[in-house]
């Protein structure tokens, strides 16, 4: 009886943590995946790539910053996405996601060598970006500002 019950005890704690142990492969692929969406959304920006951008992006996106209250997809394009052009590389300092949130502080540089050091939020749906909200730190805080 004490066999049959230590039997049925060890076949449990090994189907636990088979269990465990599959939901963090789970969770560490999904936050591998969100991880990538994110460096690949700065990539876009580096390569001047908007149909790499557009394919990183969840339907239904909205972007935020100081300038920009929720606005959608075609707004951003217009809006947003000619900073592409003055925009020679990003380097992020932080990345951290957790699930389907992420923060990343980077230096962002400009063709003729100014520096933009911004922290943004990210919202991801499926391994895609549903929302962005961009804080901008100290610099030219936007690549195509000309006031600093």
């Amino acid at each position: 009886m004490i066999n049959k019950i230590k039997k049925n005890w060890v076949v449990c704690l090994v189907a636990i943590s088979l269990q465990l142990l599959s939901s963090s492969c789970s969770n560490q692929g999904n936050r591998l995946a969100n991880e990538k969406a994110i460096k690949d959304y700065y990539t876009a920006y580096e390569k001047k790539d908007w149909n790499q951008l557009s394919s990183l992006l969840a339907d239904g996106f909205v972007f935020n910053s100081p300038y920009d209250d929720h606005i959608d997809l075609k707004t951003y394009k217009e809006r947003c996405w000619p900073n592409s052009d003055n925009i020679k590389k990003f380097d992020i300092e932080k990345l951290i996601v957790d699930g389907e949130d992420a923060f990343v502080t980077y230096n962002g540089w400009t063709n003729d060598g100014r520096l933009f050091r911004n922290t943004e939020y990210f919202k991801l749906k499926e391994g895609k970006i549903k929302e962005n909200a961009c804080f901008f730190g100290p610099g030219v805080s936007f690549p195509n500002n000309k006031t600093k």
